[in-house]
């Protein structure tokens, strides 16, 4: 893999060979991010102070663009190096907080252009959905969670980004699909299943019109689980409002109750939204998953390697 920082100046410098590195896509929240290591030389300073942007390569195709946020030099039993570490495009929009607005009947173009392409994101997917209630971004809000949140609640889907840094704002289509059986090189399995915090019930208040909405999760229930969450909305709000917020705090409250995690040698094998059709019988795990996140590891030691988190199909 090969690396280019980009400067605030509009500069562009090309690393020098990669003595490690580390690219991790997840799509969406937490961001993608990566870290690079390097041989240094004094002539880097300049550039290092002054880098902001960031891409990472392989064999010519684009495998994150990224923002910088931490450089450090370091000077050991290995010699001089430097370390360039950042986030994925996401961070443009977490890192900002939406002042507190009230629209009526939003279009998700006109989310976008308020909430997201003031900060430098391009959208290349854009879903032609519109709010039929009152959409309110409450203060302290994200910039990312003011799209997140029009997405979800009116489009049933999460927002993502690509490898190069565009917003995909519509539902996810399905990537190819990974084999991994029990004649493939598998170099680590964890199978981890965890009900801690997992909702049985979310009881929707709406204070002003003084109405309440119940949504149970009658799977974790018949497991014996006992977790409800009380949630207050703005008020006016409507009953499909009312029940798409306690299905969202339930469908977030069991993403990570169920996982795979399975490393393979190579890089860049699958990445978010692809599919991994797997089949270890000695682990009891088969069947076809989503791919939820991709690491991406390389140092001289161990070579490269991709550790896959794989999470069930909604």
């Amino acid at each position: 893999m090969t690396g280019t920082l980009y400067t605030a100046d509009h500069r562009m410098f090309q690393l020098p060979p990669l003595l490690s590195w580390r690219v991790t896509h997840t799509g969406t929240v937490p961001c993608d991010s990566f870290s690079v290591t390097f041989v240094y030389q004094k002539e880097m300073a300049e550039v290092l102070a002054l880098a902001a942007g960031f891409a990472a390569a392989e064999k010519g195709e684009t495998m994150l663009r990224a923002i910088v946020d931490e450089y450090t030099v370091d000077l050991d039993e290995n010699g001089l190096t430097a370390t360039v570490s950042g986030r994925g495009y996401a961070a443009r929009l977490l890192d900002n907080e939406s002042r507190p607005v009230t629209y009526q009947q939003a279009t998700l173009a006109e989310i976008l252009a308020n909430h997201a392409q003031p900060y430098g994101i391009t959208c290349r997917e854009e879903a032609a959905v519109r709010a039929e209630t009152v959409y309110t971004v409450a203060a302290g809000s994200s910039q990312w969670k003011a799209v997140e949140s029009f997405c979800r609640a009116y489009g049933g889907f999460s927002p993502r980004f690509s490898r190069e840094g565009e917003l995909l704002a519509g539902p996810e289509k399905p990537g190819r699909t990974l084999s991994i059986g029990e004649g493939d090189p598998v170099l680590s399995c964890t199978l981890r299943e965890d009900h801690y915090g997992v909702l049985t019930e979310a009881l929707v208040i709406d204070k002003t019109q003084n109405q309440a909405f119940s949504v149970k999760n009658q799977e974790m229930l018949d497991k014996g689980g006992q977790c409800r969450r009380v949630l207050y909305t703005p008020g006016q709000s409507t009953w499909a409002a009312m029940r798409y917020t306690g299905e969202y705090q339930i469908q977030r409250s069991r993403e990570e109750a169920w996982t795979a995690e399975v490393t393979l040698p190579g890089s860049f094998l699958a990445f978010p939204g692809d599919r991994a059709a797997v089949s270890l019988g000695r682990m009891g795990l088969s069947g076809t998953f989503r791919v939820a996140e991709a690491e991406n590891r390389f140092d001289s030691r161990n070579g490269a390697r991709a550790v896959l988190t794989l999470k069930p199909l909604e």
